[in-house]
């Protein structure tokens, strides 16, 4: 009777995840066609025209202001929360007080909502620096919005590596810092990828940060010092005005597919690194 209970218990169980996953899976798939159905149509060569104007508003330097903010932001968290991730798990004792209160504060700090980081960015870099609204502003404030996300991503993917390799390694004369680099790091690439990845649809969809600090002028930035409107700012505008609701949706297309495509890049990338590591 108990075994009987159990196996419809664990059928009940089985059908509840399989619905989730095609309840889950079917919304996605709305958003991403009700998307495609209703920008597609509405992608025209004016969209893309190099200066923004009234009446075509162009998402081109919106366009290339995203890719100059996503570059610059990854450019300045990547590196500071891998070598923060390989501190705390290479390093750093096992039970360390300090590794739990850092690894504390980045879990809290994940969690802030992001117009939090831009009322920090404005008052800090926009108005106690003197940055004023600018890519450099932006960019600052969304590297330490990501930041937690990375670090503790790349964490799990270098605790994820067998300590098997570290000993091996250590057991042929390598040292920590040599283990660290040649073995460890190239077995923990997918999943810092994946982190980085997660950081770069972040930064890219991000909104209410970016209007804090680096503004929403549609012009392309000549400098980091100028201000720039990204692609979901320039978003955020056009279905603010309730003008332009067609070319709101043609630009959510070319998000989703420049978020595609970073993604695809990043994956592509992540398994030729695996493979070479392999081989």
């Amino acid at each position: 009777m108990k075994k009987r209970r159990l196996d419809v218990l664990s059928i009940c169980l089985r059908w509840l995840t399989r619905g989730a996953a095609l309840l889950t899976t079917g919304l996605v798939l709305f958003i991403v066609g009700y998307i495609l159905f209703n920008g597609i149509p509405n992608l025209r060569p004016s969209l893309f025209a190099p200066k923004y104007t009234s009446d075509n508003v162009s998402m081109l330097p919106a366009l290339v202001n995203t890719l100059f903010m996503t570059a610059l932001s990854l450019l300045l968290a990547a590196p500071l929360g891998i070598f923060a991730a390989i501190y705390l798990v290479e390093y750093a004792g096992r039970g360390n007080r300090a590794v739990k209160v850092i690894r504390l504060a980045a879990e809290t700090l994940a969690g802030i909502p992001s117009i939090v980081y831009g009322l920090f960015g404005m008052i800090f870099f926009v108005a106690a620096l003197r940055w004023g609204y600018s890519l450099l502003a932006g960019a600052f404030t969304l590297a330490i919005m990501v930041l937690p996300l990375l670090m503790r991503t790349t964490e799990e993917a270098l605790c994820a590596v067998p300590d098997s390799y570290r000993e091996g390694s250590f057991g042929l004369g390598a040292g920590r810092l040599r283990t660290v680099f040649k073995i460890v790091l190239p077995a923990a690439v997918p999943g810092i990828l994946a982190g980085v990845i997660l950081a770069v649809g972040r930064i890219i969809g991000e909104t209410a940060a970016l209007v804090f600090t680096a503004g929403a002028l549609e012009k392309l930035a000549q400098s980091p010092m100028r201000s720039a409107a990204t692609l979901s700012v320039h978003m955020y505008h056009l279905s603010g005005e309730g003008l332009h609701i067609r070319q709101t949706y043609a630009t959510a297309v070319v998000l989703m597919a420049l978020v595609l495509g970073i993604n695809g890049l990043s994956s592509f990338v992540a398994n030729k690194m695996s493979k070479g590591g392999k081989h």
